[in-house]
């Protein structure tokens, strides 16, 4: 039952969570009417999970001697020596296979983003993670990836707001990670995290104040632009942007007073105040555009 258990936590599902990028485009489509829709989106947001899980067990094969070095990191299964290397490749195989066989059946795009998704994060943990700035980009575009296999992936044509935001969303998410890494580690944290030497906390604030900016222009552009309101037949999707300001502002506090941010998945379900804005946005929009 333990090794279940610690197998369980190596595929991180937590981090499933950002899965739901998967949705956007069903969502501001109006195709979630589409009962066969919503279920190859279902099946490409699964897949994308497992996928997800895959790309982070190669990450820990990787890094295990490295997060030794790490405050929490250390405790993961394949660092603690909880869970052996060959029960983590014959687990990192299965999710693999299962990801992409639901891709199929879903489309060759979304086998192709699959593809792409899993090639970048492998480059990513072997070497481009110590590429300063490049870095965030990189995490970012597994959000983009995510977004494209629920558009383009399914048949739906993205909107170019929406992609933009989605982009300045990620960066932003990024760069708050690497904030909130600066703030949890030690004087040990450049030597987990090489790239970390490379950035200072007022260069991060820099551009985590970009992308927050970047992010409300963009969806509040995006609310008042005349192919949405064609789209959903309403003009008040203005009034869900106080939900996105309030959400933005309240993941820089907890940022920077409870050095929080690190994990988007972890932060979202443990601070009532964000999660409230993000439920409260959802059940906004879909009143307005039902």
């Amino acid at each position: 039952m333990n090794q279940l258990t610690n197998l369980w936590r190596l595929m991180r599902p937590r981090q499933w969570v950002k899965s739901s990028f998967v949705f956007t485009g069903i969502l501001f489509a109006g195709a979630w009417r589409q009962s066969q829709m919503v279920q190859r989106v279902l099946l490409a947001a699964v897949a994308f999970s497992l996928a997800a899980s895959g790309v982070y067990i190669i990450n820990d094969l990787i890094d295990r001697s490295q997060d030794l070095h790490h405050p929490r990191k250390k405790l993961r299964p394949l660092a603690a020596g909880k869970v052996s290397v060959s029960a983590a490749i014959a687990v990192l195989i299965v999710l693999l296979l299962a990801a992409f066989a639901l891709g199929f059946l879903v489309s060759t795009r979304v086998v192709a983003i699959l593809s792409i998704y899993v090639l970048v994060n492998i480059a990513y943990s072997v070497h481009l993670k110590h590429v300063v700035i490049l870095d965030v980009f990189i995490i970012a575009s597994g959000f983009m990836l995510r977004i494209l296999a629920g558009t383009m992936g399914v048949g739906i044509a993205p909107s170019q707001w929406l992609l933009l935001c989605g982009w300045m969303m990620a960066l932003f998410l990024g760069f708050a990670k690497r904030r909130a890494e600066i703030y949890a580690l030690s004087d040990d944290g450049p030597t987990h995290r090489r790239v970390l030497t490379h950035y200072q906390p007022v260069l991060l604030d820099h551009m985590i104040i970009v992308t927050a900016t970047c992010v409300i222009l963009s969806y509040s552009l995006y609310t008042m632009s005349p192919a949405t309101i064609q789209t959903h037949h309403t003009e008040s999707l203005i009034y869900t942007v106080p939900f996105v300001i309030y959400g933005i502002f309240r993941y820089i506090y907890s940022l920077h007073r409870q050095s929080a941010g690190g994990d988007p998945a972890l932060q979202i379900f443990s601070d009532p105040h964000l999660l409230l804005a993000i439920v409260g946005w959802l059940l906004v929009t879909l009143w307005l555009i039902t």
